[in-house]
């Protein structure tokens, strides 16, 4: 899917309150590891509107090339959120595009190898279907994970889901770092979390 492309989803997510269906949940047990799921996620308007897998985020690098991204994936944090992981899962698919949105030619697969980081923020959840799993489990918050591109590069992947009443620091999308280049300056997504225990 080309940049300028994802720029008009996002766009038209923004235009029909995407995150506005977002409702109540109890905070994850920091006392012990914490089980999540994330998942670059994608949007039905409905009716009903419904959250579910299967979605495609992207990033632009300083120059404005672009990077495209979809994956889901599971991850267990230690206790109180801090510290790295090697308990993971999951990964999906990468294609990187110039400054005006056409494909360079570059794509292929990632595989997520380490957790270097979650925290869990605040956030509700409610008014849509939630296709993934039950909605009570549905999380907002930032993961850092570890990934190896399927050309032999390594890099990072950071998750960011602001949902209903999260604080408006938080951005919703990813970034992504490959080999040298970050591409920083995130494409407004879809993104979520949901806790497995």
């Amino acid at each position: 899917m080309k940049v300028g492309i994802r720029l008009g989803l996002s766009a038209f997510l923004a235009s029909v309150g995407v995150f506005w269906f977002l409702g109540a949940h109890s905070p994850v047990a920091y006392a012990q590891a914490a089980h999540i799921r994330w998942d670059i996620a994608s949007f039905s308007p409905g009716p009903p509107p419904s959250l579910g897998a299967g979605g495609a985020d992207s990033a632009r690098a300083e120059d404005n090339t672009g990077i495209t991204l979809t994956g889901s994936g599971t991850f267990v944090a230690p206790a109180g959120g801090a510290g790295t992981s090697s308990a993971v899962t999951g990964g999906g698919t990468w294609e990187t595009f110039d400054k005006m949105g056409i494909p360079t030619g570059d794509s292929g697969t990632y595989q997520v190898t380490g957790l270097a980081r979650w925290d869990e923020a605040p956030g509700t959840f409610t008014g849509a279907e939630d296709t993934i799993a039950p909605a009570g489990t549905a999380r907002a918050g930032l993961v850092v994970l570890r990934i190896r591109y399927s050309d032999g590069e390594e890099g990072v992947l950071t998750v960011s889901c602001a949902i209903f009443e999260s604080p408006p620091t938080i951005f919703e999308g990813i970034t992504a770092t490959k080999g040298y280049v970050d591409y920083w300056n995130r494409i407004p997504g879809l993104t979520i979390f949901h806790t497995l225990r």
